[in-house]
């Protein structure tokens, strides 16, 4: 198959990536922001985010090079800005809120694609004790994903925990 011929189903490049990002998206589910507490809506919105780009990490890059506006996307956003005022979020601190848990959710996909530990201290034990330690402790995890899902229900918690608008400090 020539990739040329991709253009005769759609118009251009833009409109290629608008509908990957329509494939990949509509397996994000965000009606628990619509069903249930903002916690849980954003803790289950956020790993089916994470679950729906697993498969397409490469994709990422990718999708942030063009601005989207597929209807699949935009209603999960809604969601969100709904969501989000309904907890006492202004309209002004919708977008830097959502771009927050998409970049920390987005940087979990392109980690969990990585290798499994990329950091090791292997040789350096004595300059750098107390990281060799927590690096040895992985030797009880998960060898096929020692790190990644801990990490990203850590920082999932953590950002959940300041989501409301009365933990936002604006500096």
């Amino acid at each position: 198959m020539n990739p040329t011929s991709l253009y005769n189903h759609v118009p251009n490049r833009a409109a290629i990536i608008e509908d990957v990002r329509a494939i990949v998206s509509a397996n994000i589910d965000s009606r628990p922001l619509r069903e249930t507490s903002w916690e849980n809506g954003l803790r289950t919105w956020a790993r089916s985010y994470r679950s729906a780009f697993a498969g397409h990490p490469r994709a990422i890059p990718l999708l942030m090079t063009t601005r989207s506006s597929t209807p699949v996307l935009m209603a999960q956003y809604e969601d969100f800005a709904v969501a989000a005022e309904a907890v006492g979020w202004t309209s002004t601190q919708v977008l830097p809120l959502l771009t927050a848990f998409e970049s920390f959710i987005l940087g979990s996909v392109l980690d969990m694609s990585g290798p499994a530990v990329v950091f090791d201290p292997t040789g350096q034990e004595e300059q750098f004790p107390r990281f060799a330690a927590a690096f040895s402790s992985l030797e009880h995890e998960d060898p096929n994903d020692p790190v990644a899902s801990r990490a990203f229900e850590l920082g999932l918690a953590m950002l959940i925990s300041s989501a409301r608008p009365e933990h936002y400090d604006a500096r």
